[in-house]
């Protein structure tokens, strides 16, 4: 199956770069470009693309508005934000309206190929290293004014009570979305709960079903935000656990 893209920069130089790069994949076609969110918005509604490669600084609309339009009147369409840091705080206000993930700029062509395909397919993109952070700016901890270690696996990590709160989940279910909160990926959650990858995703497309998520990164802010995994204060000397 062909995944179609729309490119969202207002640097042409950059859009040129991109689409020189997907065109090289047989399965990845670009059918769009737009060099604002308000071309952008357009664009979808007239193309309906798979996945939007979306730039978050552009004059006129910007790339979080942009995106928050089309995933409310796009929900087939995925969104990828493109950003210079992997700290960007607009990287993180993109996931909030919707956006299924986000990539540095000078990602690798193979890795960049591979993260289309992944949110083609219903998963989220998002580095290991940041998502740690990504979950502080979601649930609000930076108030706390200290740093926190987050220990889902360790006894009271999780919140048992929060979980009992959630009938609508089986018990198996449960555990898979307390996995996903730990940023597992399907192979990983499969090893720990000893079934199938298959069996896993299945167990996924559930919880996102159940709880009206879009995909992982939102089952895992979820998560935080309903108390289900609590974070902690790190033990004097060492260094918060990364997720």
């Amino acid at each position: 199956m062909t995944i179609s893209v729309v490119l969202v920069d207002d640097q042409a130089l950059l859009r040129m770069g991109f689409r020189l790069v997907l065109e090289a994949e047989d399965d990845l076609t670009v059918i769009g470009e737009a060099a604002d969110g308000h071309a952008a918005v357009q664009m979808v509604a007239a193309t309906e693309p798979d996945v939007v490669l979306m730039d978050v600084r552009m004059p006129g609309m910007n790339g979080i508005d942009a995106t928050r339009q089309i995933t409310a009147s796009h929900p087939r369409t995925r969104v990828l934000i493109l950003t210079t840091f992997d700290l960007d705080e607009y990287a993180f206000e993109g996931l909030q309206a919707g956006a299924s993930g986000f990539l540095l700029k000078d990602t690798q062509p193979a890795e960049l190929a591979g993260a289309i395909r992944t949110v083609a397919h219903g998963d989220a993109v998002v580095s290991p290293r940041v998502t740690r952070r990504l979950l502080e700016i979601f649930a609000g901890w930076e108030s706390f004014g200290q740093d926190l270690a987050i220990t889902p696996t360790r006894p009271g990590g999780r919140n048992p009570e929060a979980a009992a709160a959630l009938p609508h989940l089986t018990h198996r279910e449960v555990e898979v979305l307390l996995a996903i909160a730990e940023g597992l990926s399907n192979g990983e959650i499969a090893a720990r709960l000893v079934v199938s990858e298959a069996t896993v995703k299945t167990h996924v497309g559930k919880v996102l079903a159940k709880l009206g998520l879009r995909d992982r990164v939102q089952a895992a802010v979820y998560a935080y935000q309903n108390g289900l995994i609590q974070p902690h204060e790190p033990a004097a000397g060492q260094p918060p656990t990364q997720i």
